[in-house]
């Protein structure tokens, strides 16, 4: 699988990319579940198996010929189990007005449109595989063609879905802007009290609505985001430890240290030397 993170820099976010959604036990769960962003929107096209995502903080089941679009900065994890196939597009930011504001989960059952969805894809990859003069060129104007197609069947939807219906409820509106909080500030050190203040409302009732939309705590969407960037920084960089603790707002390398391991079992060290 390859590896899906946050994009470290401006020019990243403006390349199209297509990149396998399949399972891969050594590359470990943290890899698709835990909680992170992305710089340039997504769109995940799930071609087989089934599984659950929690995006902006609310968790729904995904399955075969689902689509599910991200906006630039949106918080979301997911499993992708032994059964599971799909494609993970990068949308430059320069295109991302072709696309949605808020994050849309499109599960097709029209038949026709599956199989026009496939050919979308197919001529898309097919570009960014090919070295032929204007492939590039190609491949951008096919996905051009594909917010179109996305476009015309979020149009094909009714006015109201039971799933629209949940991203409405006020729990879910209060643990998407707490996702969203977190998304720009996990790196200030700021606890759950500190969110829950800015939103309004007590570190309780936050959890309470945490709880009842993705089945996790306040705290622990939380931590898994730093968790998340701690991972990246310790295996993709040469960054010192204590410089990572400290640009992800811990007030030691110690405290790092304790809390990287009790999350996952390993010193920071360790982790990064697998």
């Amino acid at each position: 699988m390859a590896l899906d993170r946050p994009e470290t820099s401006h020019s990243t976010a403006q390349r199209l990319a297509l990149t396998p959604i399949s399972h891969n036990a050594q590359a470990g769960k943290w890899r698709t579940e835990a909680m992170r962003s992305h710089a340039a929107p997504r769109l995940m096209y799930i071609a087989k198996g089934q599984g659950r995502i929690t995006i902006a903080g609310l968790t729904s089941g995904y399955g075969p010929n689902n689509l599910i679009f991200l906006p630039a900065g949106t918080m979301y994890g997911y499993e992708a189990g032994p059964t599971v196939y799909g494609q993970m597009l990068t949308i430059p930011v320069a295109m991302a007005a072709d696309w949605p504001e808020e994050p849309v989960h499109l599960r097709l059952r029209d038949v026709i449109a599956q199989k026009e969805l496939v050919s979308h894809f197919d001529n898309l990859e097919r570009e960014l595989k090919s070295d032929r003069s204007g492939h590039s060129r190609a491949a951008h104007h096919y996905l051009g063609i594909l917010s179109v197609y996305f476009e015309r069947q979020l149009a094909s939807l009714p006015d109201t879905t039971a799933e629209q219906d949940r991203t409405r409820t006020a729990s879910a509106r209060l643990v998407a802007a707490y996702s969203d909080l977190i998304e720009r500030d996990y790196r200030l050190s700021k606890g759950v009290a500190d969110y829950a203040a800015a939103l309004g409302v007590t570190p309780t009732h936050l959890t309470r609505c945490c709880k009842q939309t993705c089945g996790r705590s306040a705290l622990s969407l939380l931590n898994d985001r730093v968790l998340f960037e701690a991972r990246v920084l310790l295996r993709e960089t040469r960054t010192p430890i204590q410089e990572i603790a400290k640009s992800l707002g811990f007030t030691s390398p110690a405290y790092f240290t304790r809390s990287f391991q009790a999350a996952t079992g390993q010193t920071p060290s360790a982790f990064r030397r697998g």
